[in-house]
């Protein structure tokens, strides 16, 4: 019941925050659990990975994922996975939790600079999207080898960082393909939605063959935070927006501050 209300937290917070949100999860069930990152991080993957198939499985009914990028992104990261959970039950625990807890501080930043410059009106990054342009006939890329080399650095990074710390990468996905293409935000956060899907699998399936995948909580977590997602979206149109976006900011930055204190006083 405890995961499954986890995974449920989880659901609702990809569904409002988008790609990224379910960073969370991996916190989560170590305050919950008592685990460590390389516990946490398959069973986190697992759930975050089956909600963005529901995500994926959505977005392209409505026709807005970029299926060939997201491909991509999830080729070049499945080759990076396996080394990222390699590292991760080879590195000491307290370093890997430091380490998670750092990421999610800069995330947290980042949100909250990006939802107070939205707030005042101001642009919220500076696109160079010379990189990856859509084909105003057709509505798909114009396929270049920096369009290509682009999409497959952000997927080894995504791939490294899901393997290691257990995150779907949205944090990664998502920032790049707003800086680098001229697609809409809901084709971004779709796209973004199916390249976790596909690494996350590519996470998991690793995990699960090296024996470091917990069933009994993965199954729950997950089924917790698909019904999360679906009923999120409902709540999506009227919630979302800069100010969540911020409360999700200090929130994230108040668990990153919570683990390293976790961690520090574990080390004493």
């Amino acid at each position: 019941m405890l995961a499954a209300a986890l995974g449920l937290l989880i659901g609702l917070l990809l569904a409002l925050t988008g790609a990224g949100g379910g960073i969370l999860a991996v916190p989560l069930l170590i305050f919950a659990l008592d685990w460590d990152v390389a516990h946490a991080g398959p069973v986190a993957l697992f759930a975050v990975g089956a909600s963005a198939a529901v995500g994926t499985y959505l977005g392209l009914r409505a026709g807005i994922v970029r299926y060939r990028a997201a491909f991509l992104i999830a080729g070049s990261g499945a080759l990076f996975t396996p080394l990222g959970v390699w590292l991760a039950h080879r590195l000491p625990a307290a370093p890997l939790a430091l380490g998670f807890a750092a990421v999610l501080l800069h995330v947290a930043l980042r949100l909250f600079r990006q939802a107070s410059a939205q707030l005042r009106g101001e642009a919220t990054d500076a696109p160079d999207a010379t990189a990856c342009r859509l084909d105003q006939g057709t509505g798909r890329f114009r396929w270049t080898a920096r369009c290509a080399r682009t999409l497959m650095s952000t997927g080894a990074l995504t791939g490294l960082m899901s393997g290691l710390l257990g995150v779907g990468g949205g944090f990664v996905i998502v920032p790049a393909l707003r800086r680098s293409t001229d697609l809409p935000m809901n084709a971004i956060v779709a796209s973004s939605l199916m390249a976790i899907a596909l690494i996350s699998g590519a996470a998991v399936f690793s995990s699960a063959l090296a024996g470091h995948l917990q069933w009994q909580v993965a199954l729950p977590f997950a089924g917790g935070a698909i019904a999360g997602m679906l009923g999120g979206r409902a709540l999506a149109a009227r919630l979302a927006g800069p100010r969540l976006q911020q409360g999700f900011a200090v929130v994230s930055a108040l668990v990153a501050l919570g683990l390293i204190t976790r961690t520090l006083l574990d080390r004493s």
